[in-house]
């Protein structure tokens, strides 16, 4: 019996296997709306067999995207698009998550792929182009000469906004009909700004010592669950470590996770780096043991995610009790059909995560086997 396609439940919430695709960031999005591209981006993740498909980082507020052509959560109209994904997600077997997020001093910043703001006046208004100064938890750049720009630094007037943000999207997204939401503390955007020292420099509670960086976190987290339903599961995401020596350590995150579990989170997505000057040991499930720490000291279950795409590895890591989930995000977008490849390489060679209309698979690798030829 496969540890990794084994069920897994949250709260109220069980998912088919333990394969989850963490969220990515499509920049395709008009003035915070899902369109077709993700609902066919998204929806062939369910086909392929996915435990949880998670949505990309959604904005709280306009000012809270990475670009304007991030999705959003801001406003009522929004919840109708995010529906229709939800619904062909659940169509074919797997869970559906959102996960919201603000990005802070890293807001505002052109799409990756074009040559910075090189809109045409046609395009900026067939992208709903929008530019705007970001906020933050100090008055510091991300990074000068790379697109960034000098946030304001937010009051508490400001971090209010924050948190009734977060709780007013989470309300959308269990009306949009999600199963989980992910609270986004990770990759140097606002909520990792506030628990890093190498971002915050405020002097009032919400900076200086490592409770006072934990503060918006956890108010945010609080205001969350509140109002969350209770038999849904919460999640959030951090970066683990800086992999800077001033910044955020691995100890800091075991602590947070700890306060997290107390006020209802029921997993933790490991992550980690964010900002300028990380120095970063990439190489296959090199973020595992950040998984495993938060997991073991923690106390909460994981996500492992980095790197991920051998499934004896993935069918280890749940074994050996490193994590309890295994997400994936390029390697999703290379394999959206990892699960149900992964799950015949772990020697199960049924064709229950095929969807019905795609049984033809089967079929072929029938006739295949019966002339002599391998399959997978």
């Amino acid at each position: 019996m496969s540890k990794l396609f084994s069920p897994a439940t949250l709260r109220g919430l069980t998912l088919r296997n333990r394969t989850v695709v963490a969220p990515m960031c499509q920049y395709s999005a008009q003035d915070g709306f899902a369109n077709d591209w993700h609902l066919v981006h998204l929806g062939r993740f369910a086909l392929g067999g996915f435990g949880l498909v998670m949505l990309e980082a959604t904005a709280v507020t306009p000012e809270g995207r990475i670009s304007y052509a991030d999705l959003g959560l801001w406003k009522d109209e929004q919840i109708a698009p995010l529906t229709r994904i939800v619904d062909f997600l659940h169509g074919q077997g797997a869970a559906a998550g959102i996960q919201l997020a603000h990005a802070g001093r890293k807001a505002s910043t052109p799409v990756h792929w074009r040559n910075g703001f090189d809109e045409t006046d046609a395009e900026k208004v067939k992208f709903h182009f929008a530019s705007w100064t970001p906020v933050a938890p100090s008055a510091e750049i991300h990074a000068e000469g790379k697109n960034f720009t000098r946030p304001e630094a937010l009051d508490e007037a400001g971090i209010r906004h924050v948190i009734d943000s977060f709780v007013a999207a989470a309300k959308r997204a269990d009306r949009a009909g999600f199963d989980t939401i992910e609270i986004h503390a990770a990759h140097g955007y606002l909520l990792n700004q506030f628990l890093s020292p190498l971002a915050n420099k405020r002097t009032d509670r919400y900076g200086g010592s490592r409770e006072n960086r934990m503060r918006l976190v956890l108010e945010v987290t609080e205001a969350v669950r509140a109002v969350w339903p209770a038999e849904k599961p919460l999640l959030a995401r951090l970066s683990v470590t800086d992999w800077h020596p001033d910044g955020w350590q691995v100890e800091d995150s075991i602590v947070l996770t700890r306060e997290l579990k107390a006020r209802g989170v029921d997993a933790m997505d490991a992550s980690s780096g964010g900002f300028e000057g990380a120095v970063i040991p990439l190489g296959a499930g090199y973020q595992v043991h950040l998984a495993s720490a938060l997991r073991n000291e923690g106390g909460l279950p994981t996500m492992a995610v980095g790197l991920l795409g051998d499934a004896q590895r993935a069918e280890a890591i749940i074994a050996n009790g490193e994590a309890d989930f295994i997400a994936l995000a390029r390697g999703a977008l290379d394999d959206p059909n990892w699960p149900v490849h992964a799950r015949h390489e772990l020697g199960l060679h049924d064709y229950d995560l095929w969807p019905k209309p795609l049984n033809r698979v089967r079929e072929r690798d029938r006739s295949l086997h019966q002339r002599g030829f391998a399959t997978a």
